[in-house]
């Protein structure tokens, strides 16, 4: 159930700028909303295209917010929440979704963690009930909770360490970010993970696990009208509790720049990724994180992009090579530049390459006419996010669980339309200048140099 792939992240940030193509209007879902009188926040994004409705609950608690030393606590209960209740035994809650034609799933990162159900319309009601009542009476036994501990721990085993290129992410992550919590991992550290208990997973379900700490998205054939009464009639009545405040530690000052090079006889496709820490939407003090979605299109936008049009069509040094960069995140988050070697083209090569197109970038910049293109291409392939059911529920939620605001993401063809070469220019010195990288190789077991 664990969801952490970059690939998922980068599809929720542009789905989260989806536009009015045209005119850059402010506008992008055009969700209603409305607060329960237990602070729990409802979003509506009505879709009457199918009579089907993708029903999301968003706790604002992730694997950032866990105590230090209890890694893989937050995804562990992800695991649990699906044990029952008094009113349904474990395992039951999927089956009778499934039995009703509906999917279900969870899913974790360092910022949140969300449940979600994907039925017909009139299943609606059927999935609210059961999603409220575990929100407030789950039931946890040592009979369900160990069982579902050597669960994990073998998730663990088989998504990361026995996956060479989850393995050295995992290890770059921790050399980024040596006192964030950002540094350790989402399913957690194996002998963390094995300590795990039942009284900690229920100290931690009754500290962050409350309606005035979750927000319910519904997208599809449903109206705040139509919803409201529902949501009352479930959630409302629900109490509200103390949460803690979200209290995270920041990174030292580091200067220096870092390697990671992982040999492994599992790799058959060496890679390259360098890592820089940059500003999310939230920590964004000086106004880079738009500029830097513009430039992670200039430089990575598929078949056209600055990286793959040298590296892979001119120099063909690569078959890939991108720059990646994702703005929702509580606190900040990261751009990365990497690449994989074309046949019988050494890994140096290519880390040369990539670095003399860093290079470039610094010293001679983006044009005007290479944003405004960039621009263009992002509000029109952003542009049918709203048809998707569960694209909308999906962005606003990672939004609002990030420290955004419905505003935030409704604004956003606008201040993408907005962005101009020297702010791009500004923000690509400000985060590709610093020289506190890191830089991870992955290599076969018989790989020499590096």
């Amino acid at each position: 159930m664990l969801r952490t792939t970059r690939a998922l992240l980068s599809a929720l940030v542009l789905l989260t700028a989806a536009p009015q193509v045209q005119a850059a209007e402010k506008g992008v879902f055009f969700p209603e909303t409305f607060t329960l009188s237990n602070g729990m926040q409802v979003v509506i994004v009505t879709n009457r295209r199918v009579p089907v409705v993708t029903h999301m609950v968003w706790y604002k608690v992730g694997a950032a917010d866990e105590e230090r030393g209890h890694s893989g606590l937050a995804h562990f209960l992800e695991h649990l929440m699906f044990k029952g209740t008094d009113e349904l035994p474990p395992g039951a809650f999927s089956r009778i979704v499934a039995k009703n034609g509906g999917k279900d799933n969870a899913f974790t990162s360092w910022d949140y963690t969300a449940y979600f159900q994907s039925v017909a319309r009139d299943r609606l009601e059927l999935v609210m009930r059961m999603e409220a009542d575990r929100m407030a009476n789950l039931k946890l036994t040592d009979a369900v909770v160990y069982p579902e501990r050597d669960v994990v721990m073998e998730e663990r085993r088989q998504r990361v360490e026995n996956e060479p290129a989850d393995k050295i992410g995992e290890q770059i992550n921790a050399t980024l970010f040596v006192h964030h919590p950002y540094g350790t991992p989402i399913i957690g550290w194996p002998q963390e993970m094995a300590a795990m208990t039942r009284e900690e997973a229920e100290a931690f379900y009754k500290r962050w696990y409350a309606p005035n700490n979750a927000i319910l998205i519904v997208s599809g054939d449903v109206s705040a009208e139509e919803l409201k009464p529902l949501a009352e009639k479930y959630y409302g009545k629900l109490p509200a509790k103390p949460v803690p405040e979200r209290r995270r530690v920041s990174e030292p000052p580091i200067g220096a720049e870092r390697r990671v090079i992982l040999r492994d006889a599992e790799v058959r496709q060496p890679s390259i990724r360098r890592l820089w820490q940059a500003p999310s939407y939230r920590t964004d003090k000086e106004g880079h994180a738009y500029a830097l979605q513009v430039l992670a299109e200039i430089m990575s936008g598929g078949a056209t992009g600055r990286l793959y049009r040298s590296l892979v069509v001119e120099q063909k040094l690569a078959t890939s090579a991108w720059l990646g960069y994702g703005a929702s995140s509580w606190d900040d988050t990261t751009l990365s530049m990497g690449g994989t070697p074309a046949p019988g083209v050494d890994m140096d090569k290519l880390e040369a390459a990539l670095d003399a197109e860093r290079t470039r970038l610094l010293k001679e910049g983006v044009t005007p006419e290479e944003v405004a293109t960039a621009r263009k291409r992002m509000l029109t392939e952003a542009a049918y996010a709203r048809d998707s059911l569960s694209g909308p529920a999906n962005a606003l939620g990672q939004a609002l669980a990030s420290g955004q605001s419905i505003d935030d993401v409704e604004s956003w063809p606008v201040r993408i339309d907005a962005v101009t070469a020297e702010q791009v220019n500004a923000a690509a010195r400000a985060v590709l200048g610093k020289t506190n990288h890191v830089t991870g190789l992955l290599l076969p077991a018989n790989h020499k140099g590096s």
